[in-house]
């Protein structure tokens, strides 16, 4: 396989990576459509348009902000802050913000009900199929992984062995989500401890994972995302503590 994957539409070459985000997030909202039609609405129709507006642009805001602090010296340097920080995003602060935004705007609304829980399969799908394209760009852009004696080290386009970080994310997505769909099944839970599983084993998974990425070290050989991840580790940790008592096995 040759890396990056393009097409050739009208005479011109195309990623395949823009065409596979696009394509998760249209089919992630459309399974959240989906299955919203299943729930007992307890927000009305107005509470949760604005809670999906909060989320949508805390989701925008972070992923750019937390993507741009990757690399400080570079964002110093930057001769157009606001462009610099508009070409570097992140999935990491997208979701981080995007949780920020949704709590601030409970608060603003005084509502204390989760909303995460029918939220958690789109996005793995939505992050299952962008990845795809995020492995089929190969080192043209910042998702692949450090060289590799390992087996599973490939070609991503410089004739380096590397770590295929991309599909790593894949392969753990995909068992996030029969763990999930398995832990759903047979456990009775709070409303909101799946989206708080969710959050903590993605977080967790990237946090280790970026060990065997280039990244720009800030502090205890800790980069950017990571420092985040380990935030978010630490409040699901702490969510979760509190509802441990209340999760009992269903059948």
């Amino acid at each position: 396989m040759d890396f990056p994957f393009t097409f050739h539409i009208l005479g011109k070459e195309v990623l395949l990576h823009p065409i596979t985000e696009s394509l998760g997030i249209f089919i992630g909202m459309r399974y959240y459509t989906f299955a919203k039609r299943k729930d007992k609405e307890k927000f009305s129709s107005v509470n949760s348009l604005l809670i999906l507006i909060a989320a949508t642009l805390g989701a925008l805001l972070g992923s750019h902000f937390i993507g741009s602090l990757e690399r400080p010296y570079d964002l110093m340097k930057a001769q157009n802050l606001w462009i610099y920080i508009w070409l570097n995003n992140t999935i990491v602060g997208g979701l981080s913000g995007g949780l920020v935004g949704v709590e601030l705007m409970k608060k603003m609304i005084g509502k204390k009900e989760s909303t995460g829980d029918k939220m958690v399969y789109p996005l793995i799908v939505a992050m299952f199929i962008g990845r795809i394209g995020c492995f089929c760009t190969g080192i043209y852009e910042e998702t692949y992984g450090l060289p590799t004696d390992s087996i599973f080290g490939m070609n991503l386009g410089d004739h380096i062995n590397r770590h295929p970080v991309a599909l790593y994310e894949m392969i753990f997505l995909l068992i996030l989500f029969i763990f999930l769909k398995y832990f759903q099944k047979n456990y009775a839970y709070r409303s909101g401890v799946l989206f708080q599983l969710f959050m903590l084993f993605y977080f967790s998974f990237r946090f280790i994972l970026d060990f065997i990425k280039p990244k720009f070290n800030i502090i205890l050989n800790l980069s950017t995302i990571q420092i985040v991840c380990l935030l978010v580790v630490i409040y699901y940790i702490y969510l979760l503590k509190k509802n441990t008592h209340e999760i009992i096995r269903s059948r």
